[in-house]
């Protein structure tokens, strides 16, 4: 059973002061996160988590994130705009994009962001933009086929065939790219690679770096380039639901470390550093929904409707997923009955959970949804006019800072031309 990272009478105490619904983020969860991913790679010297901003762009999380040695992914201008803001300097941003716009290049290049090339084209028109080419350049690496470790599809919720990806170049497009930027006097080349999402093997950062070092190796000989970075991207998954395994990054970094040293360490790449981009390992676990029941419906189910919904929330609308569902002083409480927990949305798929076995909910309770510190927030939206919850941050003091205040009707109407 998943423990919420705050007791019911801590929360509680929280309550008096805050309405919900918000999210609330565990400070020391974040920190220790970090610390341990540190650790599981502190035999590569040069080793650098950049984290997803896409997961939680929220600049007191940043903040933390900053204070801890990270630097930041970011695939869009807002993004560059938000590191940028948030005191990120130009060792500290990779900038992964796909279709980008010119303006958003002239960001990264402004910003002295590592460019993580994700289409050969992009070089072109590059071409227009740029005074002078940066020295290193990433380049996003698409294998094409069927990413599978053997194992079942629970874990790789998002995508796991990376032949119907938008994202990254061919082999054969990555050594033009190479010959390509040499002639624009680029010298090093990192490289880069996304094959599948929330990934719960301890596998799967291994094998990626197996493909990605072996790639590396045969640009080495074949262009005579550097290779001073290879970035595993994300991927690494979190348990959303209780009787999953929690990913071991100790063994991870140690199959890692093993790949390059049979790898790259022959080659003479013995200087490479390794990258990581997680944003949903980094913040997922340590962020929650808090919600509160405001009605109970009973037809041919029993509906909770709650003061959220999927506006706050939406991967479960999104792609039918699981998030955990604590009812905040019922933690020992049997679950009695199946019920669907709910918002006010006009859409029928505006559900935070469907079919849940759960300790008879009641108007007034309380709801802890685990799991939702990456890519929760970040994915809300304004349909119905639904204004988005504020953030909250749970210190490690136990004290309590607002991150982000709730949205007002204001706040809505003010792009609108009356």
């Amino acid at each position: 059973m998943k423990e919420p990272f705050i007791d019911d009478p801590s929360l509680q105490v929280i309550l008096k002061d805050i309405p919900t619904p918000f999210y609330l983020y565990d400070e020391r969860g974040i920190r220790t996160a970090v610390r341990r991913l540190r650790s599981a790679f502190a035999w590569n010297p040069g080793f650098r988590e950049y984290y997803a901003v896409k997961a939680a762009p929220t600049p007191g999380i940043l903040q933390i994130l900053k204070e801890e040695g990270c630097g930041c992914d970011c695939a869009t201008e807002t993004e560059l705009l938000l590191a940028e803001r948030c005191g990120f300097g130009s060792e500290d941003i990779v900038f992964s994009s796909n279709d980008t716009p010119a303006s958003a290049y002239r960001k990264a290049l402004e910003t002295g962001a590592y460019i993580n090339l994700d289409d050969i084209s992009h070089i072109d028109m590059l071409d227009e933009i740029v005074d002078e080419w940066p020295k290193t350049v990433l380049l996003r690496y698409n294998p094409g086929g069927i990413f599978a470790l053997g194992e079942s599809k629970e874990g790789f919720q998002v995508m796991d065939t990376p032949e119907e990806s938008k994202f990254g170049m061919t082999e054969a497009q990555i050594h033009a790219a190479v010959e390509a930027l040499q002639k624009r006097g680029v010298e090093c080349f990192g490289l880069h690679a996304f094959l599948a999402s929330n990934t719960l093997s301890d596998e799967y950062y291994p094998v990626l770096a197996e493909k990605l070092f072996e790639l590396a190796v045969r640009m080495h000989i074949k262009h005579g380039c550097p290779i001073p970075c290879i970035d595993l991207s994300g991927g690494i998954g979190i348990p959303y639901r209780p009787e999953q395994r929690e990913n071991n990054i100790e063994a991870i970094g140690e199959g890692v470390r093993r790949a390059y040293e049979k790898i790259l360490v022959p080659a003479g790449l013995t200087d490479t550093a390794i990258w990581t981009e997680l944003g949903r390992y980094i913040t997922g676990p340590h962020g929650a929904l808090i919600t509160r029941v405001i009605h109970r419906k009973e037809t041919y189910r029993t509906y909770i409707g709650t003061d959220s919904g999927s506006q706050d929330l939406l991967r479960p609308a999104m792609y039918g997923a699981y998030h955990h569902i604590t009812v905040m002083g019922k933690e020992k409480d049997p679950c009695d009955g199946l019920y669907d927990v709910t918002g006010s949305l006009c859409e029928n798929n505006d559900k935070l959970a469907v079919q849940r076995p759960l300790p008879s909910p009641a108007v007034g309770d309380v709801l802890f949804i685990h799991d939702a510190g990456a890519h929760g927030h970040s994915m809300g939206f304004q349909y119905n006019g639904q204004l988005r919850c504020a953030e909250y941050l749970y210190c490690c003091d136990g004290s309590v800072r607002l991150l982000r205040r709730r949205e007002t009707p204001d706040d809505l109407f003010a792009t609108l031309v009356w």
